[in-house]
């Protein structure tokens, strides 16, 4: 394997000292080189693990959650710690609420309502029965970029896998691929200017405040979602769709058309988003690991174990928002009602009491207790072990076939301190 320097998150890099005073996890142009980001959950972990961090107005600041089991604490009590008033760090008024929330924007009885409708359908029995299709996309997807020798991996693979599967589950045609990963850049990359129409923080954005991410391509997907919808309500199909428009939850009350439209988004958005850079992170790390991509090769049986350690170094979503529904303490902070508290998964997913050296990317990591998908409260992420199951079969599929891999240029990453995302990835294979 050709060896190529190694990225600079798993070197001392990520643990140089930064002043405390420095740290400001509100500035995205800090998430655009890869080590940034890294050094500054290092600090916070180490000086101030629950941190105030001011933002510039409109918003407030909020308390940077760091540690693993401050993490894991927030996010198993939404009694004290609610999603009702958002995940993202925008704040937002009751209208915008009504208008907006989404499943992730639930708690209670009407969350597990929701989520009970598609919850079988990512459950591991059905997820299984995929098995054979997903082999067969895999192959179909290798065959065609591997071919190339130089090709942009993100393109080729990372965002064209996970699509073919959501369209599958979606039951739409896959020359509406590329509409569905389009929609999906431009509304979680809203704070990029390489992907938004509109960028968060722009005086324009306040036209689409009632939009999900104030995003314009939301009308599109909601568009798209209707019409789907149309063609499906009253059949018998089995297809998420379906399910959504033709099954009442168990609380008894119907989906309205605005909850139809934030769920249908949703699925978009997260039923491509995540796993995508997974992907992404994971080649990139076996291309600067190429000690660990010959672990692999030489061991095949390793890769369900190497698929938690892709997606604990990955740590595609940074953060996720809850806010204080009451005065409590953590983590030796005073927190106060109203506060928004935001649990940083990606640091988490570093914490030295938790992972022996978290900065070594080991593919045959035990004991992986990662927090990619949330850890164990009532909003788990619904399509983990989808997830899972996608990287684990694109990567048996794709390690035997190679018998060489470099990086062939730059890697830009997506300006957003919620995803954390790859923009492109250019490689060159040699087969195997």
């Amino acid at each position: 394997m050709s060896r190529v320097p190694p990225p600079p998150a798993t070197t001392d890099a990520a643990r140089e000292p930064m002043p405390l005073a420095e740290v400001d996890l509100a500035d995205l142009d800090r998430f655009t080189d890869g080590v940034t980001p890294w050094r500054m959950f290092h600090t916070l972990r180490h000086q101030d693990p629950v941190h105030w961090q001011p933002e510039d107005a409109p918003n407030s600041g909020f308390w940077a959650v760091t540690r693993h089991a401050d993490i894991a604490r927030v996010d198993r009590d939404p009694e004290t710690f609610t999603s009702t008033r958002f995940v993202n760090l925008e704040e937002v008024d009751d209208d915008q609420i009504r208008r907006r929330a989404s499943l992730l924007e639930l708690d209670g009885l009407r969350h597990r309502a929701l989520r009970g409708l598609l919850q079988r359908q990512f459950g591991a029995r059905v997820i299984s029965g995929y098995a054979d299709f997903l082999r067969g996309l895999t192959a179909t997807t290798l065959d065609a970029a591997l071919a190339r020798g130089t090709f942009d991996f993100v393109k080729e693979v990372s965002a064209d896998f996970p699509i073919n599967v959501l369209a599958r589950l979606l039951d739409v045609p896959p020359e509406d691929n590329q509409r569905l990963i389009d929609w999906g850049n431009r509304i979680i990359g809203h704070t990029d200017p390489d992907y938004a129409d509109v960028l968060l923080d722009s005086a324009e954005s306040e036209r689409y405040r009632d939009l999900p991410f104030r995003s314009p391509a939301s009308l599109e997907v909601f568009a798209y979602g209707r019409e789907l919808a149309r063609q499906r309500r009253g059949g018998a199909g089995t297809d998420l769709v379906s399910r959504l428009v033709n099954e009442v939850p168990r609380d008894g009350v119907p989906l309205s058309d605005r909850d139809f439209d934030n769920y249908f988004l949703l699925l978009v958005v997260a039923g491509n988003e995540t796993t995508r850079h997974t992907i992404s992170h994971a080649m990139l790390a076996l291309l600067q690991h190429p000690e660990q991509l010959a672990r692999l090769r030489e061991d095949l049986s390793l890769i369900p174990t190497a698929v938690e350690e892709f997606l604990r170094w990955a740590s595609p979503v940074y953060h996720f928002r809850r806010t204080a529904t009451r005065d409590t303490e953590l983590g030796g902070k005073r927190v106060r009602a109203g506060e928004k508290v935001v649990m940083w998964f990606a640091s988490g997913n570093r914490d030295e009491e938790v992972f022996g050296d978290p900065y070594a990317f080991d593919v045959a990591r035990r004991d992986n207790d990662h927090l990619t998908f949330g850890k164990g409260g009532p909003h788990l992420c619904l399509g983990n072990q989808l997830a899972r199951t996608e990287i684990r079969i694109l990567f048996e599929e794709l390690v035997p076939r190679l018998a060489d891999a470099r990086l062939a240029g730059d890697v830009p990453r997506v300006r957003s301190n919620f995803v954390n995302g790859i923009k492109r990835l250019p490689v060159t294979v040699t087969l195997a």
